[in-house]
């Protein structure tokens, strides 16, 4: 079976972001780093979820909510200066693709 590609793009922006959080200070690690993480696995939860289920629409308003304060939460680290503005521009990035590909699919399941 094929794996969807919005589920490749969450697990890329998931490893990107892995590799972002091994580097912010530890005052931040179990506060923002925390819930940053959290969101991820919730998104990727929800992508999941929304691929197996018959109504799809809840999970993929959910999912759009998690894309909306993972970027907030992104926003915020740039602005403390937790992360530098090159990762936080990719980061930002995949984060925008992930949102687009989202809108796609619930246009798509609108019909």
């Amino acid at each position: 079976m094929e794996k969807l590609k919005i589920l490749q793009k969450w697990e890329d922006m998931a490893e990107y972001a892995y590799i972002l959080l091994r580097n912010i200070p530890k005052s931040e690690r179990f506060t923002l780093g925390a819930e940053i993480r959290s969101c991820i696995w919730k998104g990727m939860s929800l992508i999941v979820k929304a691929n197996h289920a018959r109504n799809k629409r809840p999970y993929l308003v959910e999912l759009d909510a998690e894309i909306k304060v993972l970027l907030g939460l992104s926003r915020i680290a740039f602005k403390l200066h937790i992360i530098p503005i090159r990762k936080y521009e990719r980061f930002s990035g995949m984060l925008v693709e992930l949102g687009k590909m989202t809108g796609g699919w619930f246009k798509f399941i609108k019909g």
